[in-house]
């Protein structure tokens, strides 16, 4: 029938999906996209990206007034409480708006909404809900999901094992939480919680938290967040966890072999990481296959092995970030389109959303070194009016450039709007800047982002106020 043929097919609506979509339709494609979620937007919007961002920023404002910031800037709160339900409910109002305007963009835009689960029939062929849907191109969006680790048994409706959505829903604030990883998800949720009186534990692995960071701002960052209050235990396997009636006892011992050690937790959350959703989709009828890690290997324009068959996101190899994501859903299905649609890889930008603030783009210090000669210049925010003025000391900005020919290769920064400054890193790498094209740029006084500017001049030893 003709109702169930298409141009485009987007299976999973998250921010890749929903912007291939909705890219797809602008270019005059008859599109449709498949979610089986009650609500548009993927694990970003309903229990991601966006509902972390409502608990961070209310923590933040909790902990203003409650840690008596506010009364040394002359705010003085005589009496204050947690209002923790009311805190969840605005967390739900921000999730509810933005799922329902992307379902408004869908209608605005003509895109059906397919609701269900989608699996392969063929290589062009899906079916979802027992109907047949064919298509000329299908995108493979589905994301990704928790990585379970063996031993510990998430249930998010008990709260005391938790993934990172039964992290964002705790009924009340818990006297002990044991984040395991020290990577974004457990220290952004498990900021969250210590801001709002829980003592909070973090066990990684590795012998250093934010893999995959730049080495100076994965120790600072450590400081930082140890003068907060976190706890950390290192270079630290965990090896069970056993819910009781009231707390979970997790057993640790070091990651190199030793003595077994018992932890006593009210509330235990499990983010070592993401997997690639590819589970139920029957890619096996379609003639294909993933990699070693569950992923989807796609050439530069997103084209999968199969002609006509598309994946972007979280499924396919590179950074889980919404963003890439988004930038993938628009180059696909440009490329659908018959256009020229690209995405630079080199360019990702990637943010911790803690106070303050983690942010990089581009080469890490180390990697930058492994591939030539470099120079870098460092700023600290302590020397930054701005900074100094909000009571904002802690963290610095960082700029790596080729020793000769001086082009930026990786900026990385600590601050309370480092995910805001980073742009500006981005778009001068994506235009090729050299470090001399950000320090003779004019920045705006008084501004976090003027210690961009002073890392760029410290580049060649010449900053101005250190």
């Amino acid at each position: 029938m003709a109702e169930q043929e298409y141009d485009v097919i987007i299976i999973g609506s998250g921010p890749g999906g929903y912007v291939a979509a909705i890219r797809a339709a602008q270019l005059g494609l008859k599109t449709a996209c498949v979610e089986s979620r009650e609500t548009l937007g993927g694990t970003c919007l309903n229990v991601g990206c966006i509902p972390s961002k409502a608990m961070l920023h209310a923590s933040e404002l909790y902990d203003e007034a409650a840690s008596g910031a506010l009364a040394k800037l002359g705010v003085k709160i005589d009496k204050m409480s947690l209002d923790l339900a009311t805190m969840h409910g605005q967390r739900i109002d921000a999730v509810k708006g933005l799922t329902g305007g992307i379902a408004f963009l869908f209608k605005k835009n003509k895109v059906d909404w397919l609701k269900g689960h989608a699996a392969f029939t063929s290589a062009n062929t899906i079916d979802v809900g027992g109907t047949s849907y064919t298509a000329k191109n299908i995108v493979i969006a589905t994301g990704s999901s928790v990585t379970p680790l063996p031993g510990v048994d998430v249930d998010n409706a008990k709260g005391l094992i938790v993934d990172s959505t039964g992290a964002l829903e705790l009924a009340k604030v818990p006297g002990h939480m044991v984040v395991i990883g020290g990577g974004v998800i457990g220290l952004e949720l498990g900021s969250v919680w210590r801001r709002l009186g829980a003592k909070v534990t973090v066990v990684e692995y590795l012998d250093q938290i934010l893999p995959g960071m730049d080495g100076e701002v994965r120790k600072e960052s450590n400081k930082i967040f140890r003068k907060q209050g976190l706890e950390f235990k290192l270079s630290t396997k965990v090896t069970g966890a056993k819910a009781k009636a009231k707390g979970v006892t997790l057993t640790v011992e070091p990651a190199a072999g030793g003595a077994t050690e018992t932890i006593e937790a009210d509330v235990v959350l499990v983010s070592i990481g993401r997997r690639p959703n590819t589970d139920g989709l029957a890619l096996d009828k379609a003639g294909l296959t993933v990699n070693a890690r569950g992923q989807i290997e796609t050439d530069h324009s997103f084209r999968t092995a199969v002609p006509g068959i598309w994946a972007i996101g979280d499924v396919i190899p590179g950074p889980m970030l919404a963003h890439k994501a988004e930038d993938e859903g628009i180059a696909v299905a440009e490329n659908i389109a018959g256009l020229t649609g690209i995405v630079n890889h080199d360019v990702i930008p990637s943010v911790v959303y803690t106070w303050p603030e983690i942010a990089g783009v581009g080469l890490t210090e180390e990697q930058a070194k492994d591939r030539g000669e470099v120079k870098t210049g460092k700023f600290p925010m302590l020397a930054n009016s701005r900074a100094k003025t909000n009571h904002e000391p802690d963290g610095f900005v960082k700029i790596i450039a080729d020793a000769k020919t001086d082009r930026v290769l990786g900026v990385w920064c600590i601050a309370s709007v480092a995910g805001t400054m980073i742009a500006q890193a981005a778009q001068a790498m994506e235009f090729g800047a050299t470090s001399e094209d950000i320090a003779y740029t004019c920045h705006a006084h008084p501004t976090h982002s003027e210690a961009i500017k002073e890392a760029a001049m410290a580049v060649t030893g010449k900053p101005i106020h250190i």
